[in-house]
């Protein structure tokens, strides 16, 4: 991200990302920073000028209505960012993006079984004396 044009927008967006859930990571991938989750999340394209994009690798599978999620093809979706200002403006959506593909891909939750009569509470007797 040094050095470019967009650095400030690279930055900011890097910052939202990593914010909306903690489950996020980064790591270099082709020459530019990939944000993970069990699976790719996002990377920036794009960004050799004052602007910046962010693709999101299979985002036509990520469930709710982003109206600036742009694409129509089987995978891929875009964000596309002009400025910090349109970070600052597109936040509340790009987190929601974020927490979206982290439910997505989250393992499954199992429940528990709780025992007949212990109102699954741990029962515990007395200790003897």
């Amino acid at each position: 991200m040094e050095g470019k044009p967009a650095e400030p927008v690279l930055r900011r967006l890097r910052d939202v990302i990593l914010w909306a859930d903690s489950r996020v990571g980064e790591y270099l991938k082709y020459g530019t920073v990939q944000f993970a989750y069990n699976g790719d999340l996002a990377s920036f394209v794009h960004h050799d000028k004052k602007t910046a994009t962010l693709m999101f690798n299979r985002g036509a599978k990520i469930k709710g209505k982003f109206p600036h999620l742009e694409g129509t093809g089987p995978s891929a979706r875009f964000m596309r960012f002009a400025d910090t200002g349109q970070v600052e403006t597109l936040t509340t959506e790009l987190t929601n993006v974020v927490r979206a593909w982290c439910e997505m891909m989250a393992p499954p939750r199992v429940k528990r079984k709780n025992k007949p009569g212990a109102g699954g509470r741990r029962v515990w007797s007395k200790p003897r004396t």
